[in-house]
Order: structure tokens, then sequence, then C-alpha cells
């Protein structure tokens, strides 16, 4: 488990940006398991939609990068203070299966499919309750800055 400390050390995004609230599994090299609340707090809310509140699917892709950035970083114990970022290169075979909405808990799974030099794959799922919210083929690069 990580908690927001530990992956603050991992992720270089920061409020309102940081989609990681909790990592509950790890398996280095392999996969994730990690979380978002869901907050009618976001800012992204008050425009998306205001009447009927829906979590943008954008926002939903850059969390389950996030999660699949953790992963990466923590596997190769690398971290943005050092100089090292993963840039979120592609999103592929994306699906939205279910709208997201303020009281969810996101689970963010993902697992590391392919390392190509400094370009790292990874599929990712989304779900809310047990139900698949989104699905993705996730690339990343890793750069050092």
């Amino acid at each position: 488990m990580m908690t927001i400390d530990e992956i603050k050390a991992y992720l270089p995004q920061r409020y309102p940006f940081l989609m990681v609230d909790r990592v509950v599994e790890i398996e280095l090299g392999k996969r994730i398991k990690a979380y978002k609340n869901v907050s009618v707090n976001e800012g992204f809310f008050e425009g998306h939609f205001p009447q009927k509140p829906i979590m943008p699917g954008v926002m939903i892709i850059e969390a389950m990068a996030q999660a699949a950035g953790v992963l990466g970083f923590k596997s190769q114990e690398k971290l943005p203070r050092d100089g090292y970022l993963y840039y979120l290169v592609g999103a592929d075979n994306v699906r939205f299966k279910r709208p997201v909405v303020p009281g969810d808990q996101l689970i963010l799974e993902a697992e590391l499919v392919l390392v190509r030099s400094s370009i790292y794959k990874f599929d990712c799922k989304a779900l809310v309750d047990g139900e698949l919210a989104c699905q993705a083929s996730i690339l990343c690069a890793e750069r050092k800055e």
C-alpha cells in the first residue's frame, strides 16, 4: 500500500491535477491497483455538467495514466525529483462503459505489458463498484530532463 505522501514522491502532478489518492496493491514491474475518490468539489464538475455532474473522460484517462506512472516510476526506482518524467504519449482502444459521478470511488488498474527502450505500454481499467467504467491501452514515454 502507498499513502498520498508516498504517491507524491512518484508523481509530479499536484492539486488540482493529482488523480491517485491511494495505492492498494502493487507488484513491481507487473501491475498496480489504486483509487481516486471522486468528490463533488472537483473543479471540472462546475462546468461538466452543472445540472448532472459527470467526470470528463479525459480525466479518467489521466487517472489511469497516473496509476500507470506510479507503477513505472516505482518499478524503476526513478523519481521526478531526480529529473525523470513519464509523458502520456498515446491512448488506444479507449472505451467508456458508464459515467463516473460525484461520490464514486474510481478503482484504477494498470498492467505493464510492454517495455521497449523508453516506451511503456499498459493495459488499464477504471472501475466503479466492480463495474467497468473505462478501459484503454496507454503508452508512456520515460524522459530524463
